[in-house]
């Protein structure tokens, strides 16, 4: 069974993803900021990660680059809804390091699933 750590900051996108990935037989792990996932990616193995960019504590970019620190090849999914500057604007800075794909909020179950399966496979 594979298994996905999600980071958001939101409970009900907290929720939300994990009842998606649950339901197509993931085993899922969660963490509400980027510190938190943090410290769970550290003690844990994972074949991928699903996190929100604007959270407290620790962004979704600094996540990011701290997990790639660690684990260059895991791959990666970066939501955002945006905050104080416009969501592309989050997403598009994270775009740029690969292995990372990109979904905007609100995100539909077929572009989750479909950007986990690219990544996963």
């Amino acid at each position: 069974m594979k298994r996905i750590l999600i980071i958001d900051d939101e409970e009900s996108a907290l929720d939300l993803l994990r009842r998606i990935l649950e339901q197509e037989g993931y085993e899922v792990i969660a963490a509400k900021n980027g510190q938190e996932g943090l410290e769970i990616f550290r003690k844990q193995q994972f074949d991928l990660v699903v996190t929100d960019m604007v959270m407290p504590v620790k962004d979704g970019l600094k996540t990011i680059l701290e997990m790639r620190q660690e684990d260059p090849t895991i791959p990666l999914i970066a939501i955002s809804g945006g905050g104080a500057i416009a969501k592309e604007r989050y997403l598009n800075v994270a775009g740029y390091i690969e292995g990372v794909c990109t979904i905007p909020k609100p995100f539909t179950r077929v572009e989750l699933l479909a950007g986990v399966n690219k990544l996963i496979r």
